[in-house]
This record gives C-alpha cells, sequence and structure tokens, in this order.
C-alpha cells in the first residue's frame, strides 16, 4: 500500500524522507499551544456552534473560550490569496446569492469528482469576495446563529495569523493556527496551488511549529508542504469512506497498523472521524503505537450528531449530553478533539482535573 497519485509518484518518493525528518522536530516539541493542559481542544472553523464559521468573531469566541488550537480552511481567490471558507462553493456561507452584482457567476463545476453547482472562490478577486458578508451555514439547525448574518466579511489567512498572534498576547498563551488545504488536486488542475502560497505565508510571517500545524486529507499536498522544509508538524485527516482524491488508497488501508506506520513517515498526526474510534476499534491504540498523536473530529452538541446513548429528548437540534461524549473519549486517550464547541470541550477537559 502507498499513499500517493499515480501522476505525483517521483515527486511522493523524492519528498517522503523529507517528511520525516520534518515530522521529527515536530515530535520532540511535543503539542504545540497544549501547555501541558491536557488533550487539545481545536476549534472548528473557530466556534461554529455559536458563531457563523471562520469570521473574526468564531475565532475570537473559540479562543476565549479556551481553545488551544483555531482551524482555518484554505482557498484561493482568483488572484490567488488564500481567504478562509469551509469550500471554495460559498452560497452556503454567504450572501453572495442574494447579490444581483455577482448572479452571473454562477456556475457548475466538478471537483474532486463532483458535480458542484454555486459561487466559487476562484472566481472572485479578494476585492470582490470582500464586498460578500458571512452567514449562517446551518441556518436550519443553528437558527440562534442567523442573528449575526451579513456583520462580518471573509478573512484571508493572513488576517487569522495576525488574529491569532493578537489573541496569544492577549490571553498569554500560545493559539496555533491549524490550516486545511481543501481540495488540492482540484486547485492544482485549474492553477491555483494552495501549497506556494501557504509555504510563502508561513515563511513571511515566520511561523513556527508552536504556532501552524498543517493539515489535509490530501498526503500529497502535505508532502508537498514537508518539502519546503518549514519544520511544522502536519496532520493527516482521515475519512470514513473512500480515500484521498485521486490516490488508489482507501482511509480505511491507511487506519491499518501498516498504514499509520507510513503515515508516520510523514506527519506528526492523524485525524480520524470520531466514530472511528468507538468501542472495537484499535485505531488509536495502533496510532500510538506508530508514533502518532491521534486528533478526533468533529464534535457536535445537537443530538443529530451524538450517538444515540448520549442524545437527550427527541428534538435532533436541542444538546445532548455532549459532556459524556467527551468524557468517553478523553478516557480512551485522545490527543485532541476537533469541536464546533471550544467552551464545552474545555469545560469537559478541565472538570477532569478538579
Amino acid at each position: 500500500m502507498t499513499l500517493q497519485h499515480p501522476r505525483r509518484r517521483s515527486v511522493l518518493l523524492a519528498t517522503a524522507a523529507v517528511s520525516a525528518a520534518a515530522a521529527a522536530p515536530a515530535a520532540a516539541s511535543g503539542a504545540p499551544g497544549s501547555g501541558g493542559r491536557g488533550p487539545l481542544v481545536i476549534g472548528h472553523r473557530g466556534a461554529a456552534g455559536w458563531r457563523p464559521e471562520h469570521t473574526a468573531s468564531a475565532y475570537t469566541f473559540a479562543v476565549r473560550a479556551g481553545a488551544d488550537w483555531i482551524e482555518p480552511d484554505l482557498v484561493p481567490t482568483k488572484d490567488h490569496v488564500l481567504v478562509v471558507r469551509h469550500e471554495n462553493e460559498i452560497s452556503g456561507t454567504t450572501d453572495v446569492a442574494r447579490r444581483p452584482e455577482f448572479a452571473g457567476r454562477r456556475t457548475t463545476k466538478t471537483v474532486d469528482g463532483r458535480s458542484v453547482t454555486g459561487w466559487f472562490t476562484e472566481d472572485f478577486t479578494l476585492a470582490e469576495l470582500r464586498t460578500l458578508r458571512a452567514v449562517e451555514r446551518l441556518p436550519l439547525v443553528r437558527n440562534r446563529n442567523t442573528v449575526f448574518d451579513g456583520r462580518e466579511r471573509i478573512m484571508t489567512f493572513q488576517e487569522v495569523v495576525d488574529l491569532a498572534r493578537a489573541l496569544s498576547r492577549e490571553h498569554g498563551r500560545q493559539i496555533t493556527v491549524f490550516p486545511e488545504t481543501k481540495h488540492p488536486a482540484y486547485f492544482r488542475s485549474v492553477g491555483l496551488p494552495l501549497e506556494p502560497a501557504l509555504i510563502r505565508l508561513v515563511r513571511r510571517n515566520r511561523l513556527t511549529a508552536r504556532e501552524c500545524v498543517v493539515q489535509s486529507f490530501d498526503p500529497s499536498s502535505l508532502l508537498e508542504v514537508a518539502s519546503a522544509r518549514l519544520g511544522l508538524p502536519l496532520w493527516q485527516a482521515l475519512g470514513t469512506s473512500g480515500g484521498p482524491y485521486g490516490h488508489p488508497v482507501t482511509y480505511q488501508e491507511m487506519m491499518t497498523p501498516a498504514g499509520l506506520r507510513e503515515i508516520a513517515t510523514y506527519a506528526r498526526w492523524a485525524g480520524p472521524d470520531k466514530s472511528s474510534l468507538v468501542p472495537l476499534s484499535t485505531l488509536l491504540e495502533d496510532a500510538h503505537a506508530a508514533g502518532l498523536k491521534v486528533g478526533a473530529y468533529t464534535f457536535r452538541a445537537e443530538n443529530r450528531y451524538l450517538p444515540a446513548e448520549y442524545r437527550r429528548g427527541a428534538a435532533p437540534n436541542d444538546f445532548g449530553d455532549a459532556f459524556a461524549e467527551y468524557a468517553f473519549h478523553f478516557g480512551r486517550g485522545v490527543d485532541a478533539v476537533v469541536t464546533d464547541f471550544p467552551d464545552l470541550a474545555a469545560t469537559a477537559r478541565d472538570g477532569r482535573r478538579s
């Protein structure tokens, strides 16, 4: 089993040794941003449970609630600036669909083998995107968040870095940025590769292993970042079905002991869906045996996202017993949780020590 894109075999083989070297100092440095407080709390797109995702208020809320890391998803603009959105299709996270001046930009594209219709960041300059405003992505689930619709603009990754540093000073602890490269193969195919822009920004800001951890579902994206010898920890995200787009390997194969040992040659972290760590799974123990830290995603509080035993009442959008779910995973020994509700995760973590 090899984690490679058929057309990028030579690049991956050439960078595998570089990746291993990049992972080694990260392993020695421990978990950036943790301060020895226990499992890391990672604010998923900020604090997406309480504010529209990927906004300054969502990131700020996350840190003030106890998050150690904040997660920006990276996509490019037409003029190749990295901005933070969950997807490059932005009709669900901005007011673009209600903006008549951009009606003609609506189109259909094939992104990682999937047909998607809407408005795409790569068809807008940064200046044009600046005119849009963020909205709640799940208004039927999180109606309370819609009160913030239209109040904030799209952020660049540079602005997230600047905000993280300002919040680090404000709170007297290191806040780590945790960028994810989204759809790397697609953006390479349209001439807007993510990795060179990310590498330039890391170098320009002199980001250290304590300030930045790079994640992707695509191992070739991580290997390209590693080839730049930035010294940053890398996080291999793992899906529940299929495999990284364009690669012959499946996520299930990547989560075997052999697959995890291969991940450990270039990454410091493995990031599975929390459902992959349920009882009878040895994934957590196998990853630790391979020398990897494990960060599980995505923890939410609503019944619809909780296992049946943690749901309370019949309403799918009411909160269930999220604390019990955190307690289970903390008890198993996860090293980090990626959560829409960092306040709940921090309370659950800190309560274990009281």
